[in-house]
């Protein structure tokens, strides 16, 4: 669930894997690694993508939390955040 929430969140804002990857100091591939669930995605690494998708990282635990971020976005001006 957190891993999805995540990935909703990170494409909902528009932001790829490749920024986030270099802010987390590592590769695309060990992103997807990460993502996918081969790689295990440790609580600092959550606050990290938390601070980056502007989000508070309880968000990723609760699909209704997500949802409403989500929706807030959507809600959002183009152009705006």
């Amino acid at each position: 669930m957190v891993h999805e929430n995540v990935e909703k969140i990170r494409v909902a804002k528009g932001v790829t894997k490749t920024y986030l990857a270099g802010k987390l100091g590592m590769s695309v591939q060990g992103y997807r690694h990460i993502f996918s669930g081969n790689t295990r995605l440790d609580v600092e690494r959550l606050k990290i993508i938390a601070d980056l998708l502007d989000v508070e990282p309880a968000v990723f635990f609760d699909d209704h939390l997500t949802k409403s971020v989500i929706e807030k976005i959507n809600l959002l001006p183009t152009g705006t955040e």
